[in-house]
């Protein structure tokens, strides 16, 4: 493979941000893994965001080979994903005011990554002549199919944007092969331009290491407790609060368990509203559970492998998912998921061989999925074995390879050849 440039767009958050917390989430850890691994392998990468805050310096190396660049639009300050799109004819500009003086065909790809960033892509290669890969990581179609109480509809101009993308693009890169179906019968896109690549997880971090007791002794957790996990954004489309009702039933059935039951549920409000994690406690309070489920903020990553471990099960709730990289992560520290049976998740957990997968959101189904689990110890050391082995099949070397795959056979098309890469 020829040494390649490429640029990564991903304007409605920083891969800078700590994910779990505002919009900030998998996307993020995404983008920056499989930077990482795709500039080993020689490709040098160019992440572009939008700068949200002041004070932030032009570009900053997060690895050897991989830039974050800020492009100054509209205010120096955060802007809702409703508010952003008004700002791509400012983004755009920003942009090719940074490739002044360049080339066009300065990069190889610009691959995008969300449908705001797809749409400044797709502006972007439409003036460079440089191919457009995108990778969507959710879509409006497939959320507003199964929304959360609660949940707001997905707007009628985000599904008309990605179907614009979806058009425009060179290449499009789902996550797995119900993505891929997706893609083709909600928004019509041509077969020969769906390409899988499966995300992946950093196997030298997220590992069993000092194993349940040790991260229990480290953390300062009780050696004898049940502790259930849940980490991401706090929204109703994640689905925390099938947990805390599920807690309620799992107590109302088994009260003997509340000395030991912890329901922890670690992560910040998503995008800018707060109300969520205040509702969510009310809910704790109402249903008489608030001394067993715990709120707390994202952990750092170099920390989050050892609250992956404490757990005896991390459960993923999700109303739909196009992975589910929590999933893999707590997989391959050893500790077993119990997550819905919907999109991304069913490739991401193995059911019944690295933990369950459960139809639907009825709290009393996930009650008796978690309880059962807790109270079969040698059962869930099964599918610990099981999860260290389902998870080790997936890394980001591979997805790096992959995404590069993806590049090389979209610049050796006919209709793209002799141009270079922007992500």
């Amino acid at each position: 493979m020829l040494k390649r440039r490429i640029a990564t767009l991903m304007v409605h958050t920083s891969p800078l941000e700590q994910a779990g917390v505002g919009d900030a989430g998998g996307m993020n850890i995404y983008v920056v893994e499989n930077a990482i691994q795709m500039a080993k392998a020689g490709v040098k990468v160019d992440i572009f965001t939008r700068a949200d805050k002041s004070g932030l310096a032009d570009s900053v190396e997060i690895a050897p080979g991989v830039e974050v660049h800020h492009l100054e639009a509209g205010p120096v300050s955060y802007l809702t994903k409703e508010e952003l799109p008004s700002q791509i004819g400012a983004l755009t500009h920003a942009f090719m005011e940074h490739q002044s003086g360049k080339p066009n065909n300065y990069y190889d790809i610009i691959h995008s990554h969300y449908w705001i960033s797809g749409q400044l892509g797709w502006m972007i290669s439409e003036r460079t002549n440089v191919p457009l890969v995108h990778t969507m990581h959710t879509m409006a179609k497939v959320k507003n199919l199964s929304l959360a109480a609660g949940d707001i509809q997905e707007p009628l101009i985000r599904a008309l944007g990605e179907e614009q993308i979806v058009k425009s693009a060179n290449a499009l890169i789902a996550n797995t092969d119900a993505e891929a179906a997706s893609l083709v019968s909600l928004y019509g896109a041509n077969p020969d331009k769906v390409h899988v690549v499966t995300p992946g997880v950093d196997l030298s971090r997220f590992k069993p290491g000092i194993g349940k007791s040790g991260a229990r002794k480290k953390l300062d957790i009780a050696p004898d407790g049940l502790m259930l996990l849940f980490v991401g954004r706090i929204q109703p489309h994640k689905g925390p609060e099938v947990l805390v009702q599920a807690a309620a039933e799992i107590l109302a059935h088994s009260p003997h368990l509340r000395s030991k039951l912890a329901l922890v549920i670690m992560g910040g409000a998503s995008g800018s509203g707060q109300p969520e994690p205040d509702r969510l406690r009310g809910l704790a309070k109402f249903l008489g559970v608030q001394d067993v489920v715990h709120f707390m903020d994202p952990a750092p990553r170099q920390d989050l492998a050892d609250w992956y471990r404490c757990a005896d099960l991390v459960c993923v709730p999700s109303y739909s998912e196009s992975f589910g990289l929590v999933a893999l992560e707590a997989q391959a520290c050893g500790t077993p998921v119990v997550a819905t049976a919907v999109g991304g998740l069913r490739t991401a957990v193995s059911d019944g061989i690295s933990g369950s997968l459960v139809d639907g959101h009825d709290p009393k189904a996930w009650a008796s999925v978690i309880n059962r689990l807790l109270l079969e110890p040698q059962r869930r050391i099964g599918l610990s074995l099981g999860a260290i082995e389902h998870a080790a099949k997936f890394g980001w070397e591979r997805t790096a390879r992959g995404t590069l795959d993806v590049y090389d056979h979209v610049i050796s098309n006919p209709e793209a050849r002799n141009i270079k890469v922007v992500l």
